[in-house]
């Protein structure tokens, strides 16, 4: 989220010191670019860099960034940092970028920076300025002037120790673990709490029948609506943990909440309506959770249903193509309430939990975390359709549409250039 504060930055240590806690993890082996207003940063961008020796090669890379820039229409400039260890080791003749004879690899960052700068130019976002960052060194891509660039670089610590970057984590910002090494995976079988798979089970038995009842929807709908409310911050009980794990293995349910959080329950309840879920009532009792499972705070009102914008279908906010802006607050909620609920276990409910996460990650334009997430939901359970739909939009690049807009799009921190 945006905090009311701005950032002001003053040099180069404090644009790479915004880039971790930009990201939420320190990259390697990346690209990083950052659109410019001004004076002002804009997005972020990070990609794997390529493993690539060709020009060709590097020209189609160099024009994906360009696509991915381009969705930021407020951006006149741009700004490019290179992590990686290539050319750190070699002494002087091999400066990172560096283009020696006989070692057309070592060359590839020189190249491929090249090819940025000419696609980027053509596009209306001339880059800026640019750094190598390495393991323990960076130094400016431009500066070749060993007085006041003396190999091998300067040290990353000035990066870690910048003013910036101590403000960061004076605010609470913190910088983990790169999200493909990160410890995100459910607990094993015997580390699994028993009570609230055994109350998932439980639930699940008595969900089959209900799966077309549009009274057991509008209650699977209060009830994630009264925990949404509170924040996601309580503790769950086993018996409410049991019954939202088992609301979730319904894909229609489970595809509610997503769209409930982001864009407003009027939204999830025209979707199911428009998707034909329902049938005839059968008499079949509504399901609830027990007495006093839930928070004391009722559902907070609904702001997504003022009427200003006609109500977005699933594909819409699934997409990120709709609402115009959405719900990052109930949306953090439902991550905490996710987070809560995949320390129970496995099992679909394990690996719906982490869908919703990677979800989530996604919208923020964190498609590395989000990788990382979906990746864990269909190895917990094989074939799990919506994480494999949104991997793939992933692997493929796709950004999804409120990460495509300055206006919308998920911020921690907002900052001025000086």
């Amino acid at each position: 989220m945006t905090p009311p504060e701005r950032l002001t930055i003053t040099g180069p240590e404090d644009i790479l010191g915004f880039i971790p806690h930009s990201l939420g993890y320190w990259p390697a082996n990346s690209l990083v670019a950052m659109t410019m207003q001004g004076k002002r940063l804009g997005a972020t961008l990070r990609v794997d860099l390529p493993d690539l020796d060709s020009d060709p090669g590097l020209l189609r890379f160099a024009r994906t960034v360009r696509d991915y820039l381009e969705a930021d229409h407020d951006a006149d400039g741009a700004l490019l940092v290179l992590f990686s260890e290539e050319g750190w080791a070699g002494g002087s003749g091999s400066w990172p970028g560096d283009v020696s004879a006989g070692a057309p690899l070592e060359g590839t960052l020189a190249r491929l920076l090249t090819a940025l700068e000419v696609e980027l130019e053509l596009s209306g976002l001339p880059v800026r300025d640019a750094w190598y960052v390495g393991e323990a060194f960076w130094r400016n891509a431009y500066c070749f002037d060993p007085a006041c660039c003396p190999f091998p670089g300067r040290s990353v610590d000035e990066i870690r120790d910048s003013r910036l970057n101590a403000e960061m984590v004076f605010r609470g910002s913190s910088v983990g673990e790169d999200p493909s090494s990160a410890g995100g995976a459910l607990p094993a079988a015997a580390e699994a709490d028993a009570c609230v798979l055994g109350s998932e089970q439980k639930w699940a038995t008595e969900f089959a029948p209900l799966r077309g009842s549009g009274a057991q929807f509008a209650k699977i709908l209060d009830v994630w609506g009264c925990v949404l409310a509170d924040g996601g911050e309580g503790h769950l009980p086993a018996e409410l943990a049991g019954y939202l794990r088992a609301s979730l293995r319904i894909p229609h349910w489970r595809d509610a909440v997503l769209v409930m959080s982001a864009a407003g329950r009027p939204a999830a309840e025209q979707g199911a309506e428009d998707f034909g879920i329902f049938a005839p009532d059968a008499g079949l009792q509504v399901v609830s959770p027990p007495p006093g499972a839930l928070p004391a705070v009722g559902p907070a009102e609904d702001a997504s249903d003022d009427g200003t914008f006609p109500v977005p279908g699933y594909g819409d906010v699934l997409l990120g193509l709709a609402p115009p802006s959405p719900r990052w607050d109930r949306m953090r909620a439902l991550e905490r309430v996710l987070q809560q609920l995949g320390t129970a276990g496995g099992g679909e409910g394990g690996a719906a939990s982490l869908t919703g996460r990677g979800w989530i990650e996604w919208c923020r334009g964190r498609g590395s975390f989000a990788h990382a997430l979906l990746d864990q939901a269909v190895t917990e359970h094989p074939g799990y359709r919506l994480a494999e739909l949104l991997s793939e939009l992933v692997s493929r690049g796709t950004l999804c549409g409120w990460a495509g807009r300055r206006d919308a799009a998920w911020q921690k921190f907002e900052t001025d250039a000086a």
